[in-house]
């Protein structure tokens, strides 16, 4: 993963280095988001349902060529070669299913046609077939949005302050103990963040996606979230059918172990998404909508930006318009690149370094000592 080889390469590298010695802007832009929208070519907010679904499509069918493969050539291999056919095939495949991930994520946003009940159908059966509550998580996501950088009221990967970090930080902060802390949060992540709302917004009580009545919902929105339970048990149901027909080994192989995948490669996307030295992070006092918007952070994940349907370095543009479809982010980036200016920011360091910087130096928030702007938070490490 990273940026690819030769001079665009390394001058993405060196953008990537620059991006983490210089902070991004954080007082208010001297242009406004009626400017960036009259930037963007018209056609860019036009949601086409015959485009939307060949994406769906064309996923689905390499997800289906993949598993075929899997099921009739993997199994038959030596044990040697299928130790080590089966990772490669869990890694292709949880990529290929992050892309159906992404569509039904864009039919929360109603980014995937001018339908609002097609979205939200499209959205439902893709997000269950993934383990999503998706009314649960499109609700959250939402406030996630309204509140992207605020420290009181953001609803995920929500950074510390200074205060609480807890007192058994220190002992993990060496390169076993982020080991450690990085392998949890990937592969445990996800569902712990439903379940209990880890590394979430605080709530005045326990707060789970899968409860109706938890605090993180209106009561507008309750049997949504009731059909999201649903629509989860009902998928459930059927990987006990499965179960029953082709085993607890087989339907690990060929679903769980893809769906780990996902589940993987969602918190990283979205924790580098959130998390770099470079980001402010704002109190009530400072925090304000369009500065918080821009305090994220465009990555280059090589051939998987594609794969990923561009959330990875177009996180920006979506950001700032969440309704416009993932297949018109590439060039509206292009297209507000030029008024943003330094309020752009991308980083090109390759994934797997900057995942290891940004979990060695991105600990906890807090204000510059010598800086007036108290409302404004800065990420640091530095733990006695």
């Amino acid at each position: 993963m990273g940026s690819g080889g030769g001079a665009s390469g390394k001058k993405k590298s060196r953008e990537g280095e620059n991006a983490v010695k210089k902070r991004a802007p954080h007082i208010k832009p001297p242009f406004t988001l009626g400017e960036l929208r009259k930037a963007i070519p018209r056609h860019c907010f036009k949601r086409s349902l015959i485009r939307s679904f060949s994406y769906i499509f064309f996923d689905f069918t390499i997800a289906s060529i993949f598993a075929y493969v899997a099921t009739h050539y993997i199994s038959n291999l030596p044990h040697n070669l299928a130790y080590l056919a089966w990772p490669l095939y869990w890694f292709a495949q949880g990529a290929v299913m992050t892309g159906v991930w992404v569509i039904a994520h864009e039919c929360g946003h109603h980014a995937f046609s001018d339908y609002q009940w097609l979205d939200d159908l499209v959205g439902f059966v893709l997000h269950s077939f993934l383990l999503v509550p998706y009314f649960s998580w499109k609700h959250s996501h939402r406030r996630h949005h309204s509140n992207t950088g605020s420290v009181d009221r953001d609803e995920v990967f929500v950074p510390k302050r200074r205060s609480t970090v807890r007192w058994y930080a220190k002992y993990l902060n060496n390169p076993v103990g982020r080991t450690l802390t990085l392998s949890m949060t990937l592969f445990l992540g996800w569902p712990l963040y439903l379940a209990f709302n880890v590394s979430g917004r605080k709530y005045e009580r326990f707060a789970c996606h899968y409860d109706p009545y938890g605090p993180i919902y209106n009561d507008r929105e309750r049997f949504q979230i009731l059909l999201s339970d649903i629509g989860i048990i009902a998928a459930f149901y059927g990987i006990y059918n499965v179960i029953l027909v082709q085993g607890i080994v087989w339907t690990l192989c060929v679903y769980g172990m893809p769906l780990a995948t996902v589940n993987a490669f969602l918190v990283l996307i979205t924790y580098l998404q959130h998390t770099h030295p470079s980001l402010p992070h704002y109190d009530p006092s400072e925090w304000e909508w369009f500065r918080g918007a821009l305090s994220t952070m465009d990555r280059d994940y090589g051939f998987l930006n594609k794969v990923f349907h561009h959330i990875t370095d177009t996180h920006v543009a979506h950001h700032l318009f969440s309704t416009m479809p993932h297949y018109h982010a590439m060039e509206a980036t292009k297209a507000i690149k030029p008024i943003l200016g330094e309020y752009y920011q991308f980083d090109g360091t390759p994934i797997y370094k900057a995942v290891w910087r940004e979990a060695k130096e991105c600990m906890y928030v807090e204000p510059d000592e010598d800086s007036n702007d108290k409302g404004v938070l800065w990420y640091n490490n530095k733990l006695e």
